[in-house]
């Protein structure tokens, strides 16, 4: 009997692939998903290693150190000597910052050869350094730091003592990029400015036909005489092998952050799987139930539909497989389009196998609670008319029970949550509060389904009956739009968790750089004066506004132990300073004999709001503290003082904020170096700085969306599966429908209000739990970010996925719309 009963399924399969295909698609797009992310490190990870290294290719041997001091003179002069070596070149790199130590930009200084088979760098105007305190710079830095060939920059470093080092800059040059500026100088030269002589690493060109395992034996007996020296001796191809790998291996923490948010989708396609065949096995009961009537046992039905959904699984997994291997087979070709290169995946058999078995397996344990539901009709179903049963419109008592219980251990948890705040078990605690909270949401479902409607469904009532007939349908079948609505707010749970963080995120990055960078560009004097016809001349000038003048000194305590600086500026005079918030007291009470001190400076002078502090530097200053920042002060001053008080102090230079009004930045930065400036003034680009963590910002967000819509885009596939099953099921409704009067223009409309309402639903339960777990998240992780309320972000998540819904359930609403009424009233 087990055997028939198998075999009246599959072949119930069979004969309807196009069912087979819908049921499964959740499944096809995990499959799909997971496949492709395997594809994708395969891709990144090929391309890392046949077109990275920062070794030239010229290079033979490289010796550097593993620990320790750098290679010493004498070590170098060493590996000079050996025979076969025909040139060398030590690698180091030094940071200085160019202008005020404090508020300068950063430039990385590199050594480099500057031409031969061991440069990395091409020489663009100019010449490249051949003396002391020279340096070449590359085109972005030139532009950045307004030098060109011939010109000179002031060089700080923030790791070394001693007076600022004026250096020549003898050339434009091309090379490797990064976030700093870059440098460039010979070896020897960048040493001497480092004064660091030695190197951590030196490249070694082989002379023509010398034997590089003899020099590497040679090398070795000079260099490890010393028992206490941390030398590494490799070949340059091994070493470029190395840091190939070294840069794919960057990409391992980014794929196993793709591979969580991959596990939360194959989590949702479970449940839309789930979901689906419910829906499925309902529109059969008649089946089932004559199988019942002619001896199959629950057991029997029960292994036969497990059977039946491991098929589908299998069937739509390796679909799934194959649809992405012919992409990452494209993606070369596709890349080649944009000028970019990279290299095919090849085809990870082993791979493609786990994911087909992972896909049945899941569909498999997706279909298990359908199927006892479904296994345990009765077998007078088979004499009934109707092919399904009504629609439940509640949750039984255990379920309710359940439920409830659920809540309490999720409002246990959470408040351990706030118990344990900053403690290593938060984090699992915070991980506890959201599985139990959507356990909870699972069971609960179809209880929340009504009042949600009562409300969401209000506007969709006002478009006739399309919209009531919408409305009726989902409330009709509370279980089955909680089922759906479920999978929705999985992903929109995370989706909004993560827009509250990073909008916290975003604003604390707001704040720290109103106050590290208040405007686009500043203007440093070196003496007190000088700068009143500067400001005159950008005030006139109409590629700049909100121009500003301030003041600023060093101060310490009476008692010494720290040092801060101190600004006079106007802090109502520029719109990033009118942002700068108090943790406590009021920026607005600054006047004479007051100080705003930042949270740094009043922690050091132990400072609170009324307190009177004494900030010394060439006189002295006693001032009441009327308010303390949340973070930095102005250019990441510590005080906040009056003119006069500033000028109390002593030992106080001026400068220039401005903001940029109009025009590229470059044209600006010309202009405002221009500006009749006095002589040694240097000028800072704030603004890149603020764009680089505006940047970071961003891109963070654009990655969270973009994984988390994974989630989402299996949740909108599992809305259009469910509609599409829904209208197979309900044709004889929608041929009434149309009989009474109802146009397809109304229906497809109706159809598709209802899978509108689906996602609706999904991000209201979504928005709902995920909003008070980022608060519990960022206050129990004691991360120091404000809490956020993104009601716009959170309205267009709600907006954007009933939009997707819809747009999930058109194509069953146009099926539907075809059908005739004679036809669907004819239909059994």
């Amino acid at each position: 009997m087990t055997a028939i009963v198998l075999r009246t399924q599959l072949s119930g399969v069979l004969r309807r692939p196009g069912r087979l295909l819908m049921t499964g698609l959740s499944v096809l797009v995990a499959a799909f998903v997971v496949f492709g992310t395997v594809l994708a490190y395969a891709i990144v990870t090929r391309t890392t290693l046949d077109t990275f290294s920062a070794t030239p290719e010229a290079v033979s041997v490289v010796a550097y150190t593993t620990g320790g001091e750098p290679l010493n003179p004498e070590q170098v002069a060493a590996i000079r000597t050996t025979a076969g070596v025909a040139q060398v070149a030590g690698r180091v790199t030094t940071s200085f910052t160019v202008g005020d130590a404090s508020s300068g930009s950063d430039l990385d200084l590199l050594a480099d050869p500057g031409t031969g088979p061991l440069s990395r760098i091409t020489l663009v105007s100019g010449t490249y350094p051949a003396a002391p305190r020279q340096i070449a710079v590359d085109r972005r830095a030139a532009g950045r730091l307004g030098v060109t060939a011939g010109g000179t920059l002031r060089l700080n470093t923030s790791d070394r003592s001693g007076k600022p080092v004026t250096v020549t800059v003898t050339g434009i040059v091309d090379g490797p990029q990064d976030s700093a500026e870059r440098a460039w100088a010979p070896d020897q030269m960048v040493a001497a400015l480092s004064g660091e002589p030695g190197f951590p690493r030196v490249d070694v060109l082989a002379a023509p036909g010398a034997d590089i395992p003899a020099m590497i034996s040679g090398m070795s007996e000079r260099l490890l005489r010393d028992p206490t020296a941390y030398v590494s001796i490799t070949t340059g191809d091994s070493m470029r092998v190395r840091e190939a790998r070294a840069a794919v291996q960057q990409f391992d923490q980014l794929f196993a952050l793709v591979a969580m948010f991959v596990a939360i989708a194959v989590v949702a396609a479970a449940l839309v799987a789930t979901s689906t065949f419910r829906i499925v096995f309902a529109q059969r009961l008649r089946q089932l139930a004559l199988l019942r009537a002619i001896g199959a046992q629950r057991n029997q039905l029960v292994v036969a539909l497990a059977v039946e959904g491991a098929v589908v699984g299998l069937v739509t997994g390796t679909v799934g497989v194959l649809l992405a291997q012919a992409a990452g087979f494209a993606a070369p070709a596709a890349a080649g389009l944009f000028g970019r290169t990279v290299s095919a995946p090849g085809v990870p058999v082993g791979a493609a196998v786990a994911v087909v078995l992972g896909a049945g397996l899941l569909t498999a344990g997706a279909v298990l609670a359908p199927a006892f539901a479904a296994a345990g009709v009765s077998p007078l179903q088979a004499l009934r008319s109707a092919s399904t049963l009504a629609a439940e419109r509640g949750i039984t008592a255990p379920r309710l029970v359940a439920g409830l219980l659920l809540v309490a251990v999720t409002g246990g948890i959470a408040w351990l949550t706030v118990r344990s705040m900053g403690s290593s078990e938060a984090l699992l605690y915070l991980v506890g509060t959201g599985a139990f909270g959507f356990g909870a949401l699972i069971a609960l479902g179809p209880v929340l389904i009504r009042p949600i409607l009562a409300v969401a469904g209000w506007p969709l009532r006002r478009f006739g009956p399309a919209g009531r007939l919408a409305v009726s349908g989902i409330g009709g079948t509370p279980r089955r739009a909680a089922a759906v609505s479920v999978v929705v707010a999985l992903g929109v749970t995370m989706l909004a968790g993560t827009v509250v963080g990073i909008s916290s995120l975003q604003l604390w990055t707001d704040r720290t750089m109103a106050s590290r960078t208040p405007a686009d560009l500043a203007m440093f004097a070196e003496g007190r004066g000088g700068l009143d016809d500067v400001v005159a001349e950008l005030r006139a000038d109409s590629r700049f506004r909100d121009v500003t003048p301030f003041r600023i000194a060093d101060f310490s305590a009476t008692d010494g132990g720290f040092s801060h600086g101190a600004i006079a500026v106007d802090l109502a005079a520029m719109p990033l300073l009118r942002t700068l918030a108090a943790s406590a007291g009021q920026v607005t009470a600054l006047g004479p004999g007051k100080v705003v001190l930042s949270a740094t400076a009043a922690t050091d002078l132990g400072a609170a709001v009324g307190d009177v502090v004494t900030l010394r530097s060439g006189g002295t200053v006693r001032a009441e503290v009327v308010a303390i920042l949340t973070g930095d002060g102005p250019l990441r001053m510590g005080a906040v003082l009056t003119p006069a008080d500033l000028d109390a102090l002593g030992g106080a230079s001026a400068g220039v904020l401005a903001d940029i009004a109009t025009g590229g930045r470059d044209e600006a930065l010309a202009a405002f170096r221009s500006a009749g400036a006095p002589a040694g003034a240097e000028v800072a680009v704030l603004a890149d700085e603020r764009d680089k963590a505006d940047g970071e910002v961003s891109s963070l967000f654009a990655a969270a969306v973009g994984l988390l819509g994974l989630t989402v885009l299996i949740a909108a596939v599992g809305v259009g599966t469910t509609t599409g099953l829904s209208v197979l099921e309900r044709t004889q409704e929608f041929g009434l429908a149309r009989a009474l009067g109802l146009t397809r223009a109304r229906l497809r409309l109706m159809i598709g209000m209802e899978a509108g309402l689906y996602g609706l639903i999904g991000a209201v339960l979504g928005i709902a739990l995920g909003v008070p777990m980022a608060w519990l998240a960022l206050e129990s992780l004691r991360l120091d970010l404000p809490l956020t309320l993104p009601a716009g972000r959170l309205a267009a998540i709600a907006l954007v996925t009933a939009a997707i819904t819809v747009l999930a359930g058109l194509l069953p609403a146009r099926r539907a719309a075809r059908v005739s009424p004679v036809a669907a009233l004819a239909a059994d």
